[in-house]
């Protein structure tokens, strides 16, 4: 049995990937707590330590996040050439490496400079990068199960670094939390993600027939791809997604506190969303495993602006802005999914890594773009209602592009 024949029958421990898809789950929690969700928790320590303003702070995140978005496409096609355990070990050591430095940091200066080198390194070990290596060991045909899986994993990732990383902040200061998430970093996820990810393992190609041409390649792969309209609805739809997401995930707290929510109420409003995230992952694995991709997404969508119009509209209740924040973590946490399968299920097979690359390089320039966008939409509108109705076209935006992409399906 093949190490894809094992995977698509279920039988994920023949080939050990079981053991491969958890050293990558275990290392995607140590990314994502570290490189991610850690940023507001240690700008809120610089900013009071430092006197910086948070324009400053977050501006140098945006900075990070624009190039991760330039190099999620040659990340991608590097792994389609076999060079993912390098890629995402090496990336995890050199984010390491800049985690110390950044705890040295004393100017704006070098403060921008590590970011932005960080946002590279976080195109080289999130989710993205991590989808592509488990599609490279099982084929893009099995990577289904591996990819529902890793999410689940990742899906843990704030519950458990944001308790974390706060308590090294209170009782060793920001620098010293910095120089824990280094280590992390370096022995943790640099050390899985070597021992995990083993190109000899890899899926073997197929074998052509005699008059069958070679699979695409990098960038012969994507303009074949860009052919497709599934391809073009597939992009419009994840940008219109990470401007919601992103919009929503730096403006929450405010938005809550503005419908008349205290501080104590809101904190457990957001505190529903990861949980729920990892609930709606769930349901996906025990119900619609082998739901075609393009009907899960378009039931998926409708989601979203419908959770928008809860959180504008629905009483300023704690238990009801808890539902309709679960009603969205749980979206949120189905849509990674359906996000990681629609290339190879809706697009192409080949190559998935370069494909899949170039849809996320806008989706990352959104998101870092998006929430400066909600703030000058607040300050001109004087409150969020006009926010959230922005929100609310971008995510009818999000339907139309992934309706339009699964009428259009390959």
């Amino acid at each position: 049995m093949t190490q894809r024949q094992a995977y698509e029958s279920g039988n994920e421990q023949e080939p050990g990937i079981s053991l491969f898809i958890s050293a990558l789950g275990a290392a995607q929690i140590c990314s994502w707590g570290t490189l991610f969700y850690g940023f507001p928790l240690i700008a809120e320590a610089m900013r009071i330590d430092l006197g910086w303003s948070k324009t400053e702070l977050y501006g140098a995140a945006t900075c990070g996040l624009l190039l991760a978005g330039l190099a999620a496409y040659p990340v991608g096609a590097a792994i389609d050439r076999g060079h993912g355990r390098m890629l995402m070990a090496g990336a995890s050591v050199v984010a390491g490496v800049l985690l110390a430095a950044w705890s040295q940091v004393t100017s704006l200066i070098t403060f921008y400079a590590v970011l932005a080198i960080l946002g590279c390194m976080q195109a080289a070990t999130l989710y993205e990068p991590a989808f592509a290596v488990i599609a490279r060991r099982v084929g893009p045909q099995g990577a289904r199960k591996g990819i529902t899986a890793l999410t689940l994993w990742g899906g843990f990732a704030s519950t458990v670094f944001i308790p974390v990383i706060q308590f090294l902040i209170d009782t060793q200061g920001w620098r010293g939390a910095l120089l824990g998430m280094a280590v992390v970093n370096i022995v943790v996820c640099g050390g899985l993600y070597f021992l995990a990810i083993d190109p000899a393992k890899d899926v073997p190609s197929r074998t052509l027939e005699p008059d069958e041409a070679a699979p695409l390649r990098g960038r012969a792969a994507v303009a074949a791809a860009m052919r497709k309209p599934a391809y073009w609805g597939l992009m419009l739809a994840w940008i219109s997604y990470a401007a919601a997401f992103s919009s929503l995930t730096y403006h929450f707290y405010p938005l809550l506190l503005e419908r008349g929510l205290d501080a104590s109420e809101v904190v457990m409003v957001l505190a529903v969303i990861g949980p729920a995230q990892v609930a709606g992952r769930a349901m996906i694995r025990a119900f619609a495993s082998d739901a075609p991709v393009r009907k899960l997404g378009s039931a998926i969508v409708v989601v979203f602006p419908l959770a928008i119009i809860g959180f504008a509209f629905a009483p300023p209740a704690t238990l009801v802005m808890a539902f309709v924040a679960a009603f969205y973590g749980a979206a949120n946490g189905m849509i990674t999914i359906v996000r990681g399968l629609a290339v190879p299920e809706m697009v192409t097979r080949e190559a998935y890594g370069a494909v899949n690359g170039s849809l996320v390089a806008p989706m990352n320039l959104m998101q870092a773009g998006a929430p400066l966008a909600a703030a000058v939409i607040w300050q001109a509108s004087g409150g969020y209602g006009a926010v959230l109705a922005a929100i609310f076209a971008g995510s009818l935006v999000l339907c139309a592009g992934f309706w339009f992409a699964a009428a259009y399906q390959k």
